[in-house]
């Protein structure tokens, strides 16, 4: 496997981790689809920025600088400018992405679109982000808006939902519970966590997303 290649596949392994911050911060004014998106941005750049030799998990590096990108479309105001270029590239990567959501039976990963695209894996994920409206904090009370207030758990809330996940993790089957502690506790990709269960990678993926589903449909009852 090529360096290249091994970066892509780090970056789609770790995408599970854009889709849990993405949920997090998903009902407070702007579609998951722009948190996502904005998220992968933030991935990007935290396997571009990440120094194992730090002695960090590379999920604690991760974390601040993915929701930094999310928590970014909150803070900024206004029209976005775009270029011209990115333009015509958000077109095409639009397009693309629902020819290969039809094609591959599931949303692609931005190493896969990038390659269709013929661009570098955070080029396309800026193009997916350009296609997205902006979301104006400020809009005027014409316009059926005014200031937006974002609301923001408080302490007791945020201890209650950890009680509530610990519960649930200590209900599910052994190897549930062991795969979704290496890959969100132990900061195990999910190739690394495929081979500690001796599943797939695919296994693993399909896995976890079924067993996130069903812990956010718990904690929201």
């Amino acid at each position: 496997m090529t360096e290249q290649n091994a970066r892509d596949q780090f970056i789609l392994d770790n995408l599970g981790l854009v889709h849990s911050l993405a949920h997090r911060l998903k009902g407070r004014g702007i579609e998951y689809e722009e948190l996502y998106s904005a998220g992968c941005v933030g991935l990007i750049k935290a396997v571009e920025g990440f120094d194992p030799s730090r002695g960090l998990k590379f999920s604690t590096y991760a974390v601040p600088v993915i929701l930094g990108e999310m928590k970014r479309l909150f803070r900024d105001g206004g029209t976005v400018k775009v270029s011209r270029s990115l333009k015509e590239l958000s077109v095409r990567a639009v397009r693309e992405r629902d020819r290969l959501c039809v094609s591959l039976g599931r949303e692609p990963a931005i190493s896969e679109l990038a390659e269709v695209l013929g661009v570098d894996p955070a080029m396309a994920a800026d193009a997916l982000g350009a296609s997205l409206p902006p979301l104006s904090l400020t809009a005027d009370d014409d316009e059926g808006g005014g200031q937006i207030d974002l609301p923001v758990a408080s302490p007791e809330d945020l201890m209650a939902d950890r009680l509530a996940l610990r519960d649930l993790l200590a209900a599910l089957p052994e190897r549930d519970r062991r795969l979704l502690t290496l890959r969100y506790y132990g900061g195990k990709t999910q190739t690394q966590t495929a081979e500690a269960l001796g599943m797939t990678q695919v296994q693993v993926s399909r896995r976890e997303k079924k067993l996130l589903l069903a812990l956010r449909e718990k904690l929201l009852e």
